[in-house]
């Protein structure tokens, strides 16, 4: 289980992961860093910070890092006139949001600055350039189609064999949640025979990567 004061930091965080899916995501990533020590975490999505810490501490206690990818303008749903807008996040010089202060300021206040590497900028730029094989993947990016199909493609290649891909607000009840992240990452990863399905815990999806 998480220490307690990390914890309280990953739920004191703007976020939409409930406590139980957190706690799972800490779990996945403990054991995918016991089983391929050395090799880094990363996440795709990070908004204000509250999945980071979860991560952040178990790539703290596993000896590894964390690399939080976001552009930190938003996805598509918190944009203004959506339900999860948040105009608290909203830059007024820019008009435009900016989450970057916010995901900043909860990483230090849960200490795990040391643990927790910060890339601003767009996933798919970024997957393109990226050359790391990763122990562990959580996508948790853009919620519309081609936001989450740009994820699958882009990141999924970097997950070393006996790595984990964990992917969140998967509903395959149409009427419980938006569509894309099940259709667009969840289906392709357990089609493509690469992925097994190893966890389920709400909307949360964690799945062990079997090779080619």
């Amino acid at each position: 289980m998480i220490d307690p004061e990390l914890r309280g930091h990953a739920l004191a965080a703007k976020g939409f992961m409930p406590a139980d899916e957190g706690d799972a995501l800490y779990e996945a990533a403990l054991e995918a860093g016991s089983r391929l020590p050395g090799l880094a975490f990363l996440e795709v999505g990070s908004y204000c910070g509250r999945s980071t810490v979860w991560l952040g501490a178990a790539a703290r206690e596993r000896d590894t890092v964390l690399f939080a990818v976001d552009h930190h303008r938003g996805s598509e749903e918190n944009q203004a006139g959506w339900e999860h807008h948040d105009p608290s996040v909203v830059d007024p010089r820019v008009g435009r949001m900016d989450t970057l202060p916010v995901f900043r300021a909860t990483v230090h206040d849960a200490g795990l600055e040391a643990s927790v590497v910060a890339i601003v900028g767009q996933s798919p730029t970024v997957a393109r350039h990226w050359c790391t094989p990763l122990s562990l993947l959580f996508i948790d990016g853009g919620h519309g189609v081609d936001p989450a199909r740009a994820d699958y493609e882009g990141w999924t290649p970097h997950v070393a064999v006996g790595g984990t891909l964990a992917i969140h607000d998967v509903f395959p009840d149409p009427a419980a949640g938006g569509r894309p992240p099940y259709e667009q990452i969840f289906l392709p990863a357990l089609q493509s025979g690469r992925f097994e399905l190893v966890g389920t815990t709400g909307s949360l999806r964690v799945m062990r990567c079997l090779g080619c």
